[in-house]
Formats: C-alpha cells, sequence, structure tokens
C-alpha cells in the first residue's frame, strides 16, 4: 500500500474534512477525494461515511487508522534508530505535561548540556497527553498517576500535594492548616472537570463528606492565581506550583484530613525507541526530581 495513500488517509481522519485536510496536505481537495476513493478500492470497504455535513470514521477506517498510526511511528522508531547509528548530535522531543512548571529546572539544566537538542513542552490535561502519546504526537508525558494504559510505560517521580492559596488579606489566610469542609461557604476558582486536579479535589471532598461546588472554572494555574490575588475568592492547585511562585500577596495554606496527594510520574509508549535524548531528559528529570539523584533508565 503506498505511504502517501495512508497519509493522505490520516490527514482526513484528524480534520473529518476534506477541504481542511486538502489544504493541511497542499493538495486539491478534488485530488485528495480522488486519492481516498483510490484507497478504498485497495482495501474494499468504505473508510468514511458522511451523515447531514460532517464526515465520519467507518469501522474499517477506524481499524486502518490504528494500523496506520503504527506503521508511521515504527517508521520513525528506524529514523530514530539510524540517527542514533549516525552520531547524530541534533533533535528535538516534544512533551505533554500537567503543568510546565514541573519542567523548568530540568528544562535549564538540560540545555545546559545538550544545547542542540530543541524541547517543545505543551501543557495538558493527563488524558490528552494520554491520547498524544498513543497518536504519536508526543514523545514523552509528566503526569499525575497513575496513568493505566498497556500500551504505556509509566515511572514515579515523586508525590504532589493539593494546598490551598488565598489572598494574604483572606480571612483563611492566618490559619496554619484548612480542612476541605471549611471551603463549602468559600468562592472557589477550580479547574474544569478534565483536569485530574480537579477530580482530585472532588475525589478528596467525597471522601470528607462534602461537596465543593466552584464559583468559576478556568483552564489555566495563572489565571487561577490572578482570579486570588483579586480577591475574588480561593483556588487549590499543586504545592509544587504555588512554591515556585513564592508571591508574596498569596499566601498557601495546606489542606489536612485528608490530604489530597497524588504520585507524579513519566509516561511514554511501550515500543518507542530510547534515544540519547529521550533518554538523557528522563535522567535528567529523575535526578531533579529524586532525592539522591542517582537513580537513571
Amino acid at each position: 500500500m503506498d505511504f502517501r495513500l495512508l497519509e493522505y488517509f490520516l490527514a482526513v481522519c484528524e480534520e473529518l474534512h476534506f477541504t481542511k485536510a486538502a489544504v493541511q496536505l497542499g493538495i486539491s481537495q478534488p485530488t485528495l477525494s480522488q486519492q481516498i476513493r483510490l484507497l478504498e478500492e485497495r482495501v474494499g470497504m468504505p473508510l468514511f461515511q458522511r451523515i447531514g455535513k460532517r464526515n465520519y470514521l467507518t469501522e474499517a477506517g477506524q481499524t486502518l487508522k490504528e494500523h496506520a498510526l503504527n506503521i508511521f511511528h515504527e517508521l520513525e522508531q528506524a529514523q530514530s534508530e539510524i540517527n542514533e547509528l549516525k552520531g547524530m548530535q541534533r533533535g528535538r522531543l516534544t512533551i505533554g505535561c500537567s503543568g510546565n512548571h514541573l519542567l523548568t529546572r530540568t528544562l535549564i539544566s538540560f540545555h545546559q548540556k545538550q544545547p542542540g537538542i530543541s524541547i517543545s513542552v505543551v501543557e495538558l490535561a493527563t488524558e490528552e497527553t494520554r491520547a498524544g502519546l498513543l497518536a504519536n504526537k508526543l514523545d514523552l508525558g509528566v503526569v499525575f498517576l497513575p496513568l493505566e494504559d498497556e500500551q504505556l510505560v509509566s515511572k514515579e517521580l515523586y508525590t504532589e500535594e493539593l494546598c490551598l492559596a488565598v489572598a494574604k488579606q483572606h480571612h483563611l489566610a492566618a490559619t496554619e492548616v484548612v480542612k476541605l469542609d471549611q471551603l463549602t461557604e468559600v468562592p472557589l476558582i477550580l479547574f474544569p472537570e478534565k483536569f485530574l486536579v480537579r477530580q482530585m479535589v472532588d475525589s478528596y471532598s467525597a471522601q470528607a463528606g462534602v461537596q465543593l461546588q466552584p464559583a468559576f472554572e478556568l483552564s489555566t494555574m495563572d489565571s487561577m492565581l490572578q482570579m486570588v490575588r483579586l480577591g475574588v475568592g480561593a483556588t487549590i492547585l499543586p504545592r509544587s506550583y504555588l512554591v515556585q511562585g513564592s508571591d508574596p500577596s498569596i499566601r498557601t495554606v495546606p489542606i489536612v484530613e485528608p490530604v489530597p496527594q497524588k504520585k507524579v510520574g513519566i509516561v511514554y509508549r511501550k515500543q518507542t525507541f530510547l534515544s540519547t535524548a529521550m533518554l538523557a531528559f528522563i535522567n535528567e528529570l529523575i535526578r531533579t526530581f529524586t532525592p539522591s539523584g542517582t537513580e537513571s533508565v
């Protein structure tokens, strides 16, 4: 089967729109449609069906998509191994992360040691990172664990704890610790439900026998802290982020009984070839987060 046809097919899978996919590929829409018809003739079944104004993958299309992604993944792995044999000193890593602040120290130290490797970090929810790894759009993820998937390998880095963040003039700012049941009457600014931090808040609240209803749902930690600075309400965020910011206008208060906490770790595909660059970055992460800094992959 022509790899070009599979490339065209995956572009349509991503867009589910022939005109947009054609623009992405730099070809005309009639040409793309003709190539997809040719691919359908070769596999002997329709790959897309149109319902109303939208295109959907058929069962055969879904099957081909899964195998096509694996084919291109294997080609990329082969190229990575060949590059290693050639002693390539340059490269690129794409990383999905549950919070960019988690990687700041590692990025700085890694760049000092490997200046020829460029790194793109995308802040994503944990499930979005999982999807990106399985679709071969990411090389590595730094996420909350566990992330259950038989196609992924995970390695723990450290335990993250959630804390309350309030403005220094807030009535809870002077307290040493706070319980979740004390927050039922406090206007809260939380992540939307798709984010694991929010799911942690909801889970631990249920354990404490309370239900916390946010006054606002925002998708970035910076925007949440800005609302806190303005005195709009309080938020619950990872301690690592709050400590790193060390904003004098914000007070960080530990949450107890129970303490909301979860493991943070590295994830990558089982079948991924671990290049020198990727291994070096993983080991730099381990050195950053483990007390001894001696453990490595």
